[in-house]
């Protein structure tokens, strides 16, 4: 069901009632103190008529359509004519609340918030009853002799027609709970009076005439303003609160919504045998909808299930006229029948029934499964073990239990699908896409097989009884029939709606449209007869056809079912048109008929007498008469001895006698079957031969001859095919497949080209093979960064996982240069660029935590205090709130707490105790750690002031644990650590000013501008791998007059850090030996240092830029001879 909006319009006062003329040609509204007359077809607001002094509470319509009646709270109510003409007006003691015509007697009831008056045309005065409470709502009973009247105190009273109260309805929550609306069910159908109420309590109920409940209450959760019914008590229609209408059953089940608003619901009606309705406001706003219901149904062979009610399916036997009704008691959203299974999809889940047995006429059906569970689909198909649901452009493949077993997403919107059979569990489906593909899926089968591809969108399908053709229905309605085996179009006829291929005859179909019903027998010409509706079966001599909500079954003429011999009919078919082209030879149509009958060898002698021998050759090769063949041609053309051999070959082939067949297809120079056949029974020598005797230009069948090769084991066969045909690629793709990585590499060497197609492959085998390092340079080799850096992401995290975190550092360290190298593309740049500080930084991380780990695990460890005791620190002020994988904080501490008592720093010390304590303690270090909380208290609270790390900058000393991280407190500089001892080295680094280039800068640094009288004796060693400073003679090399130093003067700190930016002139007056340069790729910017002791010689690896003090470094590349960081091995060349 679905509302379309018809008109809307907008009134200045809350609509609080309104009522259709009986005809349902004009609509009469309560808004203000006014009533509106609108015209139903367009909206048009005839008339506004002016009577009552106040606000305008409710209107009715006499059944006879000839007056209507309006109550006000000026508590008086005026009687109007049809013509808009007020004739009459009487007055309450209180303001109207509502009003109702007799629709048998024409009497009125209007009601107040005291009393109740009843007045006809026949009678001068108004006889008016007390009441106890106010009174909301009223409504008259269908032949008239009761009225139900709605109180505010929850009390329901039924009346006769003098006003005398017959029957009295207390609901549970009295007075907490108002009746705000009611009516009688309309229908002549209802062998009783039902009363529906909606009260405040946020309920709907069901009463009998005698106030029977029936069945439960039902909860709404909105307060409900309005209640009314459809014309024949089919629907209800409530509106409130909710800001809605919704539609229910008779029966209370929400069946969905009419139409959202913006304000309460005041009142809402259906205008008079229609589907159409509208909606009044608080705002104002007057709505007029139409209400659509969809059909849904389905159909497999002589079964037909339909919704009915909204709630209820309905089964029936298309042969026997047998139906059966299903009472869901929900709203059907979607119904599939398969055989003996029929599935109903509601709101919540999916219910799944079968017949009680296999018998054909049974109509039995019980509860099988249940999927409980809410789907979202367009269409729904059931098979004997599974659901199958289309949503949109995907079909889900579900067991009876609601567990996904498959999927498949399609290139366009599915518009059609049906199951055409199959074993249980193993059913083809046959799908129509809006692309025009047409698709058979099997629902064990994740491939989907393409059919065919026609240029115009499917709007319907169906497949012949032997599976051969298929006909089409596009949205040019247009009926196309297709062979499946050739996609040749066979034949197509205009102005169709529907196709149904019969069940039992191949060559019959019958489609729909433009008011025919049309059957097609073989090529024969389209029988035609006038149907209204759709086809959606041809089951034997019965067509089947939907008609709106309705399906009938159509007899075909007696003529068509008759037919048995088909193809004889077609051959008189045949001779009658050729014979309409103007051929004349009888001979020939005699051999025809010789043919069809058998006789075979009359047929050859007519054939031959009329000089068409090559008809009498095909009928023998047909029927596999070679002998005869053989014996007609005699010594014929031999072209047609070797088509005649090559039909024999096919024939032993066919009979399974594969040697056979090679010899004839290689006599008959027929190579690719014969190496088809000798490949498919593993005959290696057959094929060398083969292979061997075909010349190099024939590359198709040496191709085949390389794939059985290949496929049989004996790759130096392929490898020596794939040469004589010059087949390079196939070579490499051999060599690959085939693990053969030196001869690959030897070809890669001789074609470059090929380079992808080799170390790809070698990279994955080397991944999968355990050798990662290996696997990963090669993914770098072959230019494929995403895979490169894949495994490195995963050798990283394994090296984490196992604890080896010198390892970790060292693939974040190559994880982040292989960044660096993919952010030189400009779309992946800033991406690129963040991973890289981020890896870098891991990397730091790891380096240290490594030391840290080794202390904490081994039993021996060969690190300094010093050097754990400022790893610790820099680890500490490195981590975030949530530390790296692998990265322990209780192990960092407890190294500071150790390594800080030991080096006299007790404060340090004692405020690392304490922040264990709120930390989870390893039981290992648990006894430890509590030994070592309390000797600390005997400690002095301070630390040694020679530990105490020094600005280099602004010379400030910094406290041991620094809030701010690895900057100073006053100048905000980042410290540059040692990467091995982790000491704060004496570098600054400096920035260029805006204009000079990094070659500018490098040729004025090496300028060597002279000293101010002094000269320092330095030594300079540079070599491939390193970059080293060394003072000879000490000498104040910090002179007042040295331009960078005055840079440095930063007496105040701030909370900016302000970096030291440095002119050409400054640059000019630096050494190069005092400079150290980071000389980052592209696209990132080259960093400079500059050395404050030049008497403390620094070395810095050319190629991770991690710095050193110079003897660090000498001894650690002596012991690893490689750089302990990057692992660059000392002799290779630099980058």
């Amino acid at each position: 069901m679905r509302a379309v909006l018809t008109w809307r319009d907008k009134a200045e006062h809350c609509i609080y009632d309104l009522a259709f003329k009986p005809d349902g040609t004009q609509l009469i509204l309560a808004a203000g103190n006014r009533l509106l007359v609108y015209d139903t077809s367009d909206g048009t607001l005839l008339q506004p008529l002016k009577g009552h002094k106040d606000t305008v509470y409710c209107v009715a319509y006499a059944k006879d359509g000839k007056r209507f009646a309006s109550g006000s709270a000026d508590k008086s109510v005026i009687i109007w004519t049809s013509k808009l003409e007020g004739i009459l007006k009487y007055t309450h003691n209180d303001s109207i609340q509502c009003v109702s015509y007799n629709p048998v007697t024409h009497q009125l009831a209007s009601c107040s918030s005291s009393d109740f008056g009843l007045w006809s045309p026949e009678q001068k005065s108004v006889s008016k009853h007390k009441s106890s409470s106010k009174i909301t709502c009223c409504s008259w009973t269908n032949d008239g002799q009761y009225l139900a009247l709605g109180m505010f105190n929850g009390i329901i009273s039924i009346r006769n027609k003098n006003g005398e109260e017959k029957v009295k309805i207390e609901r549970p929550g009295g007075s907490l709970s108002p009746i705000w609306s009611i009516c009688w069910n309309p229908s002549r159908e209802e062998h009783n009076d039902i009363l529906a109420v909606a009260d405040w309590g946020q309920k709907l109920s069901f009463y009998q005439l005698s106030g029977k409940q029936i069945g439960k209450d039902r909860s709404l959760n909105f307060d409900p303003c309005c209640l009314s019914y459809f014309t024949k008590g089919e629907y209800i229609l409530l509106g409130g609160s909710d800001k809605q209408v919704s539609l229910f059953t008779k029966d209370g089940v929400r069946l969905g919504t009419v139409g959202e608003q913006n304000s309460w619901v005041w009142t809402c009606k259906v205008k008079p045998d229609s589907n159409y309705v509208v909606v009044g406001c608080q705002d104002g706003t007057i709505s007029f909808y139409q209400l659509i219901f969809s059909t849904v149904h389905g159909l497999y062979k002589d079964r037909y299930a339909y919704r009915d009610s909204m709630t209820d399916v309905i089964v029936q036997h298309l042969i026997t006229e047998q139906k059966v009704r299903i009472k869901c008691k929900e709203l059907v959203k979607k119904i599939a029948i398969y055989k003996n299974r029929l599935a109903i999809q509601l709101p919540e889940k999916i219910l799944i029934y079968e017949l009680y047995s296999d018998d054909s006429s049974d109509m039995h059906y019980r509860v099988k499964e249940r999927i409980v569970k809410k789907f979202e689909c367009n269409l729904l198909v059931v098979c004997a073990d599974h659901i199958i649901l289309c949503q949109e452009k995907r079909l889900q493949c579900l067991s009876f239990s609601g567990v996904k077993e498959r999927e498949w997403q399609m290139e366009s919107l599915i518009r059609y699908i049906k199951v055409i059979g199959g074993p249980p569990g193993r059913e083809g489906l046959l799908v129509g896409l809006k692309n025009g593909q047409i698709l058979k899926i099997f629902v064990d089968n994740l491939f989907a097989i393409v059919l065919l591809k026609q240029a115009t969108a499917v709007r319907c399908l169906d497949m012949s009884a032997s599976r051969k053709k298929l006909a089409v229905v596009d949205e040019n309605d247009m009926c196309l029939v297709y062979d499946i085996h050739t996609k040749e179009l066979l034949f197509q006829e205009p102005n169709a709606n529907s196709v149904a291929w019969n069940t039992q005859c191949e060559d019959m179909l019958c489609f729909s449209g433009g008011g025919y019903l049309n059957i097609k027998a073989s090529t024969f010409p389209v029988h035609q007869q006038k149907l209204q509706g759709f086809v959606v079966g041809y089951h034997g001599s019965k067509i089947f056809c939907l008609h709106v909500f309705s399906m009938s079954a159509v007899e075909v003429p007696q003529a068509f079912t008759r037919v048995q011999d088909l193809r004889y009919l077609e051959l008189i078919n045949s001779i009658e048109e050729r014979k309409k082209r103007g051929e004349t030879n009888n001979d020939l149509f005699l051999a025809d008929v010789f043919s069809y009958q058998g006789k075979f060898h009359e047929a050859a002698k007519l054939y031959k007498r009329s000089g068409r021998e090559n008809l009498a050759l095909e009928m023998y090769t047909d029927l596999r008469m070679f002998e005869y063949a053989k014996d007609f041609l005699e010594s014929g053309d031999p072209k047609e001895t070797k088509m005649l051999i090559t039909k024999q070959a096919d024939w032993a082939r066919n009979i399974n006698e594969p040697k056979a067949a090679v010899e004839m297809y290689i006599s008959a120079g027929e190579h690719v079957k014969a190496i088809e056949i000798s490949g498919d029974h593993g005959w290696v020598d057959t094929l060398i031969d083969i292979a061997r005797k075909l010349d190099k230009a024939e590359r198709e069948p040496l191709l085949m001859c390389a794939h059985y090769f290949k496929k049989l084991d004996n790759p130096g066969y392929a490898a020596e095919t794939y040469l004589k045909i010059g087949d390079l690629k196939s070579l490499v793709q051999l060599h690959v497949e085939t693990q053969r990585w030196d001869e690959a590499f030897a070809l890669g060497e001789k074609h470059p080209e090929f380079k992808d197609d080799i170390y790809v492959p070698y990279a994955q085998w080397l991944a999968e093979n355990d050798r990662f390092e290996e696997s990963q340079k090669a993914f770098h080799k072959a230019g494929r960064q995403q895979e490169a850096v894949k495994v490195l992401e995963q050798l990283t995290h394994n090296a984490v996982v196992e604890n080896r975190f010198n390892d970790a550092a060292y693939y974040y360290w190559m994880l982040s240069m292989q960044c660096l190298d993919i952010a030189q593309d400009p779309a992946q740049k800033d991406v690129m660029l963040d991973k890289f500080h981020h890896f870098q930084h891991l990397a730091e991380l790891y380096h240290g935590y490594h030391a840290i780990h080794q202390y904490t695990e081994e039993p021996f460890s060969s690190h300094l205090p010093e050097t754990l005791f400022n790893i610790s620190r820099f680890l500490l002020h490195s981590l975030t709130k949530d530390p790296p994988l692998g990265i322990s904080k209780v192990k960092t501490l407890f190294t500071l707490a150790k390594q800080s008592k030991a080096l006299g720093a007790y404060k340090l010390a004692r405020h690392a105790y304490d922040k264990l304590q709120g930390l989870h303690i390893p039981a290992r270090f648990q006894k430890s750690i509590e030994l070592g909380s309390l000797t600390i208290r005997s400690k002095p609270f301070h630390d040694s002031e020679e530990l105490v790390p020094l600005c280099y900058r602004c010379s400030t000393n910094n406290p041991l644990l620094n809030n701010l991280g690895n900057v100073c407190i006053n100048c905000r500089q980042p410290f540059v650590f040692s990467a091995s001892s982790y000491e704060v080295l004496h570098l600054v680094e400096f920035y260029l000013e805006e204009g000079i280039t990094d070659e500018e800068a490098v040729s004025l640094i090496d300028l060597e501008a002279p000293r101010h009288k002094h000269e320092n004796k330095w030594q300079e060693i540079t070599s491939s791998n390193s970059q080293t400073l060394r003072l000879e003679e000490t000498t104040d090399s910090m002179r007042d007059d040295d331009p960078f130093t005055a840079k440095l003067s930063f007496e105040q700190g701030g909370s900016e850090f302000v970096p030291v930016v440095v002119s050409r002139s400054v640059l000019r007056s630096m050494s190069r030996r005092d400079v150290l340069i980071k000389r980052w790729p592209p696209p990132l910017q080259w960093q400079y240092f500059r050395s404050l002791l030049p008497d403390a010689s620094i070395t810095m690896c050319p190629s991770c830029f991690q710095m050193f003090h110079s003897e660090d470094y000498e001894l650690l590349v002596l012991q690893h001879t490689c750089c302990p960081y990057c692992r660059r091995r000392i002799d290779d060349p630099g980058p």
